[in-house]
């Protein structure tokens, strides 16, 4: 079975890191030119994938605007928009209006409840696995799932912790901060259950909490790639697209491709380094419209 057959996609041309809003931000400046450069490479390899790429403008008044992943979650005619930090806010009228013109009926989470969209939120056939803690609250994903329609796999990413042991608060952002902010940087769905066919997932068991690598170890209703912490945190191994047959993923992590070129997987290597500097990877550019 295919899957994200059809992603939104923005621009890089107002990609910046001005607002610190994660461990990955560093004081080196941004090549513009490079990172729009990447940004076309993945769509030319999604592309070439069979993926259909709807581009939409970037708001201009957001660093991170390049990255639709966090825009919302979408199933059907249905998108739970993102709550998102303060540096990002503008994005979320933006998105509202982009899906709506869509025509997907767009719902806001209640209560000023956090919510990263897909970024913390990725189906699995009828499973969303969803990462809490940081970018969203486990509220806004009960109800993006009971909402959409989910079974709810709710995990916890290891947080980032200071020379002390204790978790650290973004200076920016004011929220707690960990390496796998997002869970689209700990987990990846490579393929959802189809059948009688469990589905196949990547994830990298450090990255989460004691209590949810448990959960993961456990659950049944995926088969598992382990993927080791240094691909995942130093080359964003897991933050990749699947189509359930191509894998478009880091140009870094050969352990993970071997591993999926080992199930018969076609695999796309783009070079990233700029879009990296925001703490985002390929996953982070496209948000799933189907």
């Amino acid at each position: 079975m295919l899957f994200n057959t059809h992603v939104l996609m923005s621009g890089a041309e107002f990609f910046s890191n001005d607002a610190p809003i994660n461990p990955y931000y560093a004081d080196e400046s941004i090549d513009t030119d490079t990172a729009m450069r990447e940004h076309w490479e993945i769509q030319a390899a999604l592309a070439s994938a069979g993926v259909i790429v709807t581009k939409v403008l970037a708001p201009s008044t957001s660093q991170d605007g390049v990255y639709t992943a966090n825009w919302a979650l979408v199933r059907g005619d249905t998108a739970i928009l993102a709550r998102l930090p303060n540096a990002r806010k503008s994005e979320e009228d933006w998105a509202e209006k982009i899906l709506s013109a869509f025509g997907k009926k767009v719902i806001r989470v209640p209560d000023e409840l956090r919510f990263s969209g897909q970024g913390d939120a990725l189906p699995c056939g009828n499973y969303l696995f969803c990462g809490s803690g940081y970018r969203s609250d486990e509220a806004a994903q009960a109800f993006a799932a009971k909402t959409l329609g989910y079974e709810r796999i709710q995990l916890q990413a290891a947080p980032q912790l200071d020379e002390a042991g204790n978790p650290v608060i973004n200076a920016s952002s004011g929220w707690p901060d960990s390496f796998y902010y997002d869970i689209d940087l700990a987990l990846a769905v490579i393929k959802p259950p189809v059948d009688d066919q469990k589905g196949l997932i990547a994830y990298c068991p450090e990255a989460f909490t004691p209590e949810s690598q448990k959960i993961l170890e456990e659950f049944d209703g995926v088969d598992k790639i382990i993927v080791s912490e240094a691909e995942a945190k130093q080359a964003f191994a897991c933050n990749l697209v699947s189509t359930g047959e191509t894998v478009v993923m880091s140009a870094t992590a050969p352990q993970l491709k071997a591993a999926l070129e080992s199930r018969s997987l076609k695999v796309i290597t783009p070079t990233i380094t700029e879009l990296a500097k925001g703490g985002g990877y390929i996953r982070c550019t496209t948000l799933s419209l189907n």
